[in-house]
């Protein structure tokens, strides 16, 4: 008797038959959602180890395990210590292949170092691994005293797994060998051989290939004669390759650790390398591997990563890296990336709340362009992109962004946005008809000279504030002093006459933020040196505006947790909840947990927080505990 066909069944097993006929593996056609970023941290004790990151878009990434590393160095390597890891989707879809350099400088210095690490995974969170020493299994190679950042490839042409190394043998320069793998991945089945070795005889490291159009495209790193990245190409895997006199990177700064993936579902490249003098990482974009922008102004990371790779994952990778390393009820930071000095306004209009921060990360705190950032929780933010550029959208000012502030003004039926701001240790003010921009600049600085009676400082941080009683609006600044002002109804200038010095005692360095509650009139400010881990917050009250600031005897609102590895907080400001007596602080802090290892980088490398601000029955502050969870949504 003949059986009707059943119709899914018959399309399940023409895909079936068509996948193999074609020979794509049925895992490699599930979507990629998302990508993992492999990585270590740097060269001191516990550093050197591999550690994951999470990212949707390929541009923003957040670390997972807190950032602490996800295998043990200890136990996968024979130095105690493993760099430059590289991982690699095998052709089957689901199995994972990475690499490594079997190396721990922070207790033997710079070698000599003569192993590489190979690993395998069936689900990302399991891994087998083997230390395998060059030396020891090859005796030609017997004088070979460096094995530096092994990648893997797959061979189409050899069926197996090749991996590729930078090698030096003796006092000779660095040269690039290959060799292919076993079966299993736990050894090699073929002696090192050379795939490319510089023209000028200098040496050649950090490796990595991309397949594209029939082109085998070989990015490397040069030493000795220019630390930067250049590429070889050829059409054979294994040999031919011509390099190209061009230097990639986009920064004067020495680079090493160059890494390419293809976005999901774009034609587009990413090209990431490691800027290890400054620590940290440059994100570039091409369409045709040979044309790079940088792209950094729309990368965040809430880590410091050192020479590393990303990979395409599926959503049930990504949810199963999460379930195992995932800190999703951590809320601080708020906001993911580098960023300090935060300003935030609940706007009426939108009925969002919206975060104004120093874009941070940058040395020296030379950052030129501001971003602001939404949320109708305070703890899901999204980033509503650049709103003002120094350098498109000022004229008086092309350096140093720092640290605005912001007023929502009803004028003449209609919102309007002011936004204060420093640049070149000067305060503009730009207007717009929405909290996001764009705004468009006055044209001319708004503060840029000492107050009467004052001999030192810098006119930097603003604050505005709204008087609920009055309606008169003041902005405060200074640095080394602080001075308030009302400003005139235009919003964009200052009443001079009104120019009062208020420095409350000498704990006060920066960072000034007024608000009002229940009668009072609070101010706070910072104390110390951002770059220091004792930067923290202080306040005072008074009865008007700009008068007289009284100081408790216990006024200190917000220090460090050094239990909590939580360093640097300060430069604050507050929100209440509308309609409620319901009370945060935001501020920044040293990134963690990385910062307070980083000297005075720290300064330049924070991130913004969110915790509760509570207040006595007598109007006091509560201090303030900082936390690593953060608060919750709130309604």
């Amino acid at each position: 008797m003949k059986r009707p066909v059943n119709p899914a069944l018959a399309i399940k097993a023409f895909l079936i038959v068509f996948l193999l006929l074609h020979n794509v593996p049925a895992a490699n056609a599930q979507k990629k959602t998302a990508y993992l970023f492999t990585y270590f941290t740097g060269n001191g004790k516990g550093e050197e180890a591999i550690h994951f990151a999470l990212s949707r878009d390929g541009y923003n990434y957040k670390a997972l395990n807190q950032d602490a590393a996800v295998l043990n160095p200890a136990a996968i390597s024979a130095t105690g210590g493993v760099r430059d890891p590289h991982i690699l989707r095998a052709e089957d879809g689901n199995t994972f292949y990475m690499v490594a350099t079997d190396m721990q400088v922070a207790k033997y210095a710079w070698g000599p170092n003569t192993a590489l690490v190979m690993l395998k995974s069936n689900d990302l969170i399991n891994w087998k691994s083997v230390s395998v020493d060059i030396t020891k299994q090859y005796k030609e190679f017997a004088n070979v005293n460096r094995v530096w950042a092994p990648q893997t490839i797959y061979d189409k042409e050899q069926q197996k797994y090749m991996l590729y190394w930078s090698m030096r043998v003796g006092n000779g320069p660095d040269i690039l060998y290959y060799a292919y793998a076993n079966k299993d991945f736990t050894g090699l089945v073929s002696a090192p051989k050379v795939l490319f070795a510089a023209a000028d005889n200098k040496s050649t490291i950090d490796a990595d290939i991309i397949y594209r159009n029939g082109k085998y495209n070989l990015f490397f790193k040069t030493e000795g004669s220019g630390n930067g990245i250049k590429k070889a190409v050829s059409d054979r895997l294994t040999s031919g390759y011509v390099a190209q006199d061009k230097y990639l990177q986009q920064t004067t700064d020495p680079v090493e650790g160059a890494g390419v993936f293809k976005l999901n579902n774009s034609n587009d490249y990413i090209l990431m390398y490691d800027v290890y003098t400054k620590g940290k990482y440059q994100f570039t974009k091409s369409s045709d591997l040979e044309n790079f922008k940088v792209i950094d102004q729309m990368v965040t990371m809430d880590f410091h990563p050192r020479h590393g790779t990303v990979i395409p994952i599926t959503e049930s990778e990504y949810q199963r890296l999460m379930a195992r390393w995932g800190d999703n009820d951590l809320h601080n930071p708020a906001l993911k990336g580098l960023y300090a000095d935060p300003e935030i306004l609940y706007s009426h209009k939108t009925n969002k709340y919206y975060i104004y921060p120093t874009s941070d990360g940058f040395d020296g705190w030379s950052g030129t362009y501001f971003k602001t950032f939404s949320s109708t929780d305070l703890v899901n933010w999204k980033d509503e992109g650049i709103i003002l550029d120094l350098k498109k959208d000022v004229s008086w000012a092309n350096r140093n962004a720092w640290a605005p502030t912001i007023a929502e003004k009803m004028i003449n039926g209609k919102y309007k946005y002011f936004y204060y701001f420093c640049a070149a240790q000067k305060i503009g003010v730009a207007v717009s008809d929405s909290p996001t921009g764009p705004f468009k600049d006055s044209g001319k600085p708004l503060i840029d000279k000492l107050p009467a009676g004052i001999k030192g400082g810098q006119q930097i941080d603003p604050d505005v504030f709204t008087d609920p009683k009055t309606g008169t609006s003041y902005l405060y600044w200074g640095n080394g002093y602080m001075a308030g002002a009302v400003l005139n109804k235009d919003m964009i200038s200052i009443d001079t006459t009104t120019i009062k010095v208020l420095t409350p005692d000498t704990s006060f360095r920066e960072g000034t933020e007024v608000f009002y509650r229940k009668g009072k009139y609070y101010f706070m400010w910072s104390e110390d040196d951002t770059r220091s881990e004792n930067y923290r917050v202080r306040y005072g009250t008074s009865t008007s505006p700009l008068g007289k600031i009284e100081i408790p005897a216990n006024n200190l609102v917000l220090a460090k947790d050094a239990d909590s590895a939580i360093y640097g907080t300060g430069h604050n400001c507050v929100i209440q909840i509308p309609g409620k007596d319901e009370w945060y602080i935001i501020y920044h802090r040293f990134n963690r947990p990385k910062g307070i290892t980083m000297g005075d980088a720290a300064g330049y490398n924070r991130e913004v927080c969110i915790d509760k601000l509570e207040f006595n029955s007598d109007g006091s502050v509560k201090r303030v505990v900082p936390t690593v969870k953060g608060i919750a949504p709130v309604k």
